[in-house]
C-alpha cells in the first residue's frame, strides 16, 4: 500500500507539548488541501479508465487506494509520486467467426482426460474362398414304364417307385454317361484294371481301347451300390486324381443325397441313355437296358432277394451252365474272381434279359426249354415284394435268331 501525502489534512499528527512553550495557533479556515488532492486523483482516474476501456481490457488493475488514519508517531518521509499505469498492448483482433479457444486443461488433468489404452481389436477372420455353386437335382418319382417313355434334353434324375432307393439316372448321350461312370466301372468291375485306386485320365483311355471301345460304347448301362460309389470318390481323393467336370457331377448328386456323409452308406445307383442317342439304342432297347438294370438296383437293395439268388446259383444251375455263364460275363470284360458280381450279373440276364441281341442263351449252351424251366423255378422260389412282381421283361420278348447269327450279348456294347 503506498504511504500518505504529507499535506494531507486526512492525517492528524498529535504532538505532545512542552512545558513552558506556547500553544499551537489554531488551524487555518478554508478548503482542506487533501480532499482537492484526493478529488483530481479520483478525476485521473477516472480519464483513464474510459482511455482503457476506448483501448480494449486492460490488465487487472492495482490494489485500490485506501485513505485511513496513521499510527501516532512522526510523520514517514513522502514517497514520490506514482506515475499512471500504462496499459498492456492491445492483442490483434479475433475474427468473429472463429470461436474462442478453450484454455489447455492443466498437464495434471491429461491422463485423466485421454482415454484408457484399450486392447487392439481382434483381427477380422479371412474369409473362406467362395465355392463353386453346386448343381441341384430334382428328383422325381417314376416307374419303369415312365422312365422308359421318358426322352432326356438333359441329364434327368429318378426314384424308382416301387424301390425309392434305386435312383435312376438318364442320359441324354453315351457320351455324357461315359464320361461319368466310365471310370467307376474300371474301378469296381472290370478285369485286368486296378481295383484298390483309381485310373488317371491315360490309364482309362488305355483300358478303353484296349477292349475295342470307345467312352460312348464302353457300357449301355451301368450299376452300383451307394457304398462303392463312395469308395469310388474316397480313392479319387486319395490318389490325388483330376476328375472330369461330370464326375464332380456325379460326386455332387451323391452329396445331396447324402450318401457320402452316411456312416453306412445304403442304396444303389443304375443308369441309362435315351432312346435315339445311339443307332442300337431303339425304344425296345432302352426297356431292355432299363429291365436289366433294375434287377441289379433289386440285388443291391433287396437283401432277401440277393440271399435268394447267391443260393439258386449254387443250388439250381449244374457245375457245367455255371463255368458257361462265367466264361461268357469274361468275354464281356467283368472281374472273373469275383462272385458276387457273377452272381448278380446271371440274375440279370438269365431271368431279366429277353432280347437276343444283348443276351443268346445259345452262347451259354443253354436250349429255350432249358431256360424256361429255370426262369419258372427262379420265380416260383422268389421271396415276395416288388421284385417278384417284375415281368420277365418289358419289352416285348423278341424270339432269339437262329444260334449261328449271334453269339453272347453282342460284345462289351451291351447292357451288363
Amino acid at each position: 500500500m503506498p504511504n500518505p501525502s504529507p499535506d494531507d489534512d486526512a492525517t492528524v499528527v498529535v504532538q505532545r507539548s512542552r512545558p513552558g512553550s506556547n500553544p499551537p495557533p489554531p488551524p487555518k479556515r478554508g478548503a482542506p488541501r487533501g480532499l482537492i488532492a484526493a478529488a483530481l486523483v479520483v478525476v485521473a482516474l477516472a480519464a483513464g479508465g474510459g482511455w482503457l476501456l476506448l483501448r480494449g481490457s486492460p490488465a487487472p488493475p492495482p490494489a485500490a487506494l485506501a485513505v485511513t488514519g496513521s499510527p501516532a508517531g512522526p510523520t514517514p518521509a513522502p514517497a514520490p509520486a506514482a506515475e499512471p499505469p500504462t496499459p498492456p498492448p492491445t492483442p490483434p483482433p479475433t475474427p468473429a467467426s472463429a470461436p474462442a479457444a478453450e484454455p489447455p486443461p492443466a498437464p495434471a488433468k491429461l491422463a485423466a482426460l485421454s482415454p484408457a489404452p484399450t486392447a487392439p481389436a481382434p483381427a477380422a477372420p479371412i474369409a473362406a474362398p467362395p465355392i463353386a455353386t453346386l448343381p441341384v437335382f430334382e428328383l422325381k418319382t417314376a416307374t419303369e414304364a415312365e422312365i422308359a417313355a421318358h426322352s432326356a434334353a438333359d441329364l434327368a434324375v429318378f426314384r424308382f417307385a416301387p424301390a425309392p432307393s434305386i435312383v435312376v439316372l438318364d442320359f441324354p448321350a453315351l457320351q455324357d454317361q461315359g464320361l461319368t461312370l466310365n471310370r467307376v466301372a474300371a474301378l469296381v468291375e472290370k478285369a485286368g484294371q486296378p481295383h484298390d485306386r483309381v485310373l488317371n485320365d491315360a490309364e482309362l483311355d488305355a483300358a478303353v481301347k484296349a477292349h475295342g471301345d470307345t467312352t460312348a460304347s464302353y457300357y449301355y448301362g451301368h450299376d452300383y451300390t451307394a457304398a462303392e460309389l463312395v469308395r469310388f470318390f474316397a480313392l479319387a481323393d486319395k490318389g490325388g486324381i483330376k476328375l472330369l467336370p461330370q464326375e464332380e457331377r456325379l460326386r455332387a448328386l451323391l452329396r445331396q443325397l447324402g450318401w457320402l456323409t452316411a456312416a453306412k452308406p445304403e442304396g444303389a445307383l443304375i443308369s441309362l441313355s435315351r432312346a435315339g442317342a445311339d443307332a442300337d439304342i431303339t425304344p425296345a432297347a432302352r426297356a431292355t437296358i432299363l429291365h436289366h438294370e433294375l434287377s441289379h438296383g433289386a440285388f443291391f437293395t433287396e437283401p432277401r432277394f440277393a440271399a435268394y439268388v447267391r443260393n439258386f446259383w449254387k443250388t439250381a444251375l449244374t457245375a457245367k451252365e455255371r463255368e458257361a455263364l462265367k466264361h461268357f460275363l469274361a468275354a464281356d470284360g467283368y472281374e472273373p474272381s469275383d462272385e458276387d458280381l457273377t452272381v448278380n450279373e446271371m440274375q440279370a440276364y438269365l431271368m431279366f434279359t429277353h432280347d437276343h441281341e444283348f443276351f443268346d442263351i445259345a452262347g451259354v449252351g443253354l436250349t429255350a426249354a432249358r431256360r424256361t424251366q429255370l426262369e419258372a423255378a427262379f420265380r416260383h422260389g422268389m421271396p415276395d415284394g416288388w421284385v417278384k412282381a417284375m415281368p420277365p421283361s418289358l419289352a416285348p420278348i423278341i424270339p432269339p435268331a437262329p444260334a449261328a447269327i449271334s453269339a453272347a450279348c453282342g460284345s462289351a456294347q451291351s447292357c451288363r
